[in-house]
């Protein structure tokens, strides 16, 4: 199943409800003879009425099937790209992406 993965402008914060996340960069994994998208971003919780935090993350959308092959009504690249399912694959790009990333969890 392919799905549509719209690519962000990167290092621009986006406020959130409790505070505000930017997405730092873009990477692409090689997987299995096939390339793995994802996202390394962080959110910071700074207006919480529960206190303050923040976290590091990956975004995974998942396998690339066609890069940058147009662009959205707002100039955006899109990407078609075929989610990860298969529980045995993300437990491996999790840990590769953890090993390259300095992130506390990559989510599918």
């Amino acid at each position: 199943m392919k799905k549509e993965y719209i690519h962000q402008r990167l290092n621009q914060e986006i406020t959130a409800i409790g505070g505000y996340y930017v997405l730092m960069k873009e990477a692409r994994l090689p997987l299995q003879g096939r390339e793995v998208l994802y996202v390394v971003g962080y959110a910071v919780i700074d207006t919480s009425c529960c206190g303050i935090g923040g976290c590091a993350y990956a975004l995974v959308p998942g396998f690339i099937l066609d890069w940058r092959c147009k662009k959205n009504e707002d100039g955006l690249a899109v990407s078609q790209v075929e989610p990860i399912h298969d529980e045995a694959i993300q437990k491996e790009v999790r840990r590769l992406i953890e090993k390259k990333e300095t992130v506390q969890q990559a989510s599918f």
